[in-house]
């Protein structure tokens, strides 16, 4: 099987890939991805946690989050799924 070539719009690949390996989404494994590219690995680890866990968050405030971010069904989701949506988006 030949390997898998993320595009040329990914700045890491070998981090990109090993967040695929680990699950995340194409989308979130090229953000993660492009930010170390730019600053380093160091500080992109260092960063997040600053808005909470989302199961301190309301269920007005999970669908917001998932309308800006383009969760699709999100109209029908539970408090739980959304939840699960946008930890996996």
């Amino acid at each position: 099987m030949p390997a898998r070539k993320p595009g040329p719009s990914v700045k890491d690949p070998e981090m990109y890939e090993a967040l695929r390996d680990d699950g995340a989404s194409k989308e979130k494994a090229a953000r993660i991805s492009n930010a170390a590219a730019n600053t380093s690995r160091r500080s992109v680890g260092a960063k997040g946690g600053r808005s909470g866990d989302y199961d301190d968050w309301t269920k007005q405030d999970l669908m917001k989050r998932a309308r800006e971010i383009g969760i699709e069904g999100r109209s029908s989701m539970s408090k739980a799924e959304l939840i699960t949506a946008l930890r996996n988006h």
